[in-house]
């Protein structure tokens, strides 16, 4: 606290005084300002300055009491908090082993299950015949089929629907692709052996499946056979077959059939097809 005390003299003075030792006594930080005091006063004041053991603190003349009781508020706890980075992952990808393809297969011929043959040559040499007792014929009453795994069939594949009129539809043309005996024989006896077939070869055709006036190849062991008569009572190699023959070549050269129908309908299965389209 602040105490003013004007000195004008006297005893009114010294009580004063001794008010003003009274109060320094009781709060060490009061303040005594313009105050002309005897020694033996200022002595007083100190000694009331001992007894009180000098605990005051003095504060600044622009401090307000507000400011020497505050408390520094503690500072703001900041926490950081680090993010992690992204976690990428990577798409999961599953790899499949790539199927094999299959082996390309052979062009298909004209028609499913005949074979593409080399054609005519200009010499024909013996071709080998599938292995004795290997081959095995089908009959259908007194008709033979012959077995598909040795005589499936073959085609020229000089012979098409673009040139049918020059080829199998002109007058003769099977006679320019024919092998001569001097091979059809021998290749003949070696068929028989690998159809088991043991009657006479006089009675019995060495035929071509796929026939040459339908486009069949002149000397492929896969279109040739040995073909047992279909009348019992024969006295030549002709038969039923060979009326088909004439009758499907009609048909395609006139534009009735086309040339893969007829190849197929009597390589499949040359009984039904006589029975589909009949015979001259």
């Amino acid at each position: 606290m602040g105490l003013s005390v004007d000195r004008a003299g006297g005893g009114v003075a010294d009580k004063s005084w001794a008010l003003v030792a009274l109060a320094a006594l009781l709060d060490p930080c009061a303040k005594v300002v313009d105050v002309k005091r005897p020694a033996t006063l200022g002595l007083t004041l100190a000694a009331a300055a001992l007894m009180t053991g000098g605990g005051c603190t003095q504060h600044s003349s622009t401090d307000s009491p507000a400011a020497s009781t505050r408390t520094s508020a503690p500072a703001a706890q900041v926490t950081t908090t680090t993010k992690p980075p992204p976690t990428t992952t990577a798409p999961s990808t599953t790899t499949t082993a790539p199927v094999p393809s299959p082996p390309p297969a052979a062009a298909p011929p004209s028609a499913a299950g005949i074979q593409i043959g080399p054609g005519p040559q200009a010499t024909y040499t013996v071709q080998p015949q599938p292995t004795p007792g290997s081959c095995h014929y089908t009959f259908v009453g007194t008709d033979p089929l012959p077995d598909p795994r040795c005589t499936p069939g073959a085609i020229n594949p000089e012979v098409t629907q673009a040139d049918i009129d020059s080829t199998i539809c002109s007058s003769g043309y099977t006679s320019t692709v024919r092998p001569p005996e001097s091979v059809t024989e021998p290749e003949k006896d070696a068929s028989a052996a690998a159809y088991g077939y043991t009657g006479s070869l006089h009675i019995a055709e060495y035929d071509h499946l796929v026939p040459l006036e339908l486009g069949g190849d002149p000397n492929d062991p896969a279109n040739l056979w040995v073909e047992p008569p279909d009348n019992p009572n024969a006295t030549s190699f002709s038969n039923t077959k060979d009326l088909l023959e004439y009758k499907l070549n009609s048909l395609v050269c006139s534009g009735q059939l086309t040339l893969a129908v007829a190849q197929q309908a009597i390589a499949g299965n040359w009984v039904t097809a006589y029975q589909t389209y009949g015979g001259e």
